[in-house]
């Protein structure tokens, strides 16, 4: 059932905002030269996926999780997209082809082992990462893996259409006590 639904937001979702994610593409390609970012994240069963988004950090940025790194990185136009989460609209491909869900755990790096060892106790990796999600709603970011691990688990248990919209919602809404400065992941030269 999720599926489908997954399918048909993500469907309309790359509809109606294609004019915004061309608009977007073109801007980040003055602002970064490369206007889109693609990192190896880990997704349902271990699987290794691709994840896409728009880029808020320069090409020279490393290779690390983002909580690892300085926010003074992140440019004016970055800081822009993260606020308004429109950085993310690219993974609605991720959720048409199937390795993402609109809600679920977000995918973690390879290297982030702690994290994958607690999510695989909890069976949080037997389920399709999402766009957002209970710990994204609750600003619990990849630097406390058991903490993100539990909460995780704890949203894979509940989730039914019911808390699937909520958490839209939330997300959309900017209505969760998340911090968008403080995120899950790292964008890189690829």
């Amino acid at each position: 059932m999720l599926r489908i639904v997954d399918l048909t937001l993500s469907i309309l979702g790359i509809v109606l905002l294609s004019p915004v994610m061309f608009l977007l593409l073109l801007t980040g390609w003055r602002a970064f030269g490369a206007p889109l970012f693609f990192q190896r994240r880990v997704g349902k069963d271990q699987r290794l996926f691709t994840l896409v988004k728009f880029r808020s950090l320069p090409l020279s940025t490393p290779d690390l999780p983002t909580h690892m790194i300085s926010q003074n990185s992140v440019s004016p136009y970055g800081s822009w997209l993260r606020r308004t989460k429109l950085d993310e609209l690219p993974q609605l491909f991720c959720v048409l082809i199937g390795s993402m869900s609109l809600v679920g755990p977000r995918p973690c790096l390879e290297s982030q082992f702690d994290l994958i060892k607690y999510r695989a106790q909890r069976s949080v990796l037997k389920v399709r990462p999402g766009i957002t999600g209970l710990s994204q709603i609750h600003g619990v970011d990849m630097s406390k893996p058991l903490k993100l691990a539990r909460i995780d688990a704890l949203m894979c248990r509940s989730l039914n259409i019911c808390l699937y919209f909520t958490l839209l919602v939330s997300t959309v809404t900017g209505s969760g006590h998340g911090d968008r400065t403080s995120r899950d992941t790292n964008e890189t030269k690829t």
